[in-house]
């Protein structure tokens, strides 16, 4: 039987965390940025080790990912 706990980040570690993935991304530059969080999302599969998780997680993102704002640009 597979093991679907899932443990939740403390929403000061996620603020932490986003904030590091921002300068990441931005480290990575315009050029490079998809090609550094596909990396980075195949890293974090790794971690997860369950491939059904890691495509509802896909999904999940996919489904929740917010239009730019003008004030983004």
């Amino acid at each position: 039987m597979t093991d679907t706990t899932t443990t939740q980040l403390h929403p000061d570690a996620r603020d932490r965390l986003y904030a590091e993935c921002a300068r990441a991304i931005t480290e990575a530059g315009a050029e490079r940025e998809s090609l550094f969080l596909a990396r980075l999302a195949l890293l974090l599969f790794e971690q997860v080790g369950d491939e059904a998780r890691c495509r509802a997680a896909l999904a999940d993102a996919l489904r929740a990912l917010p239009v730019p704002s003008l004030s983004a640009s």
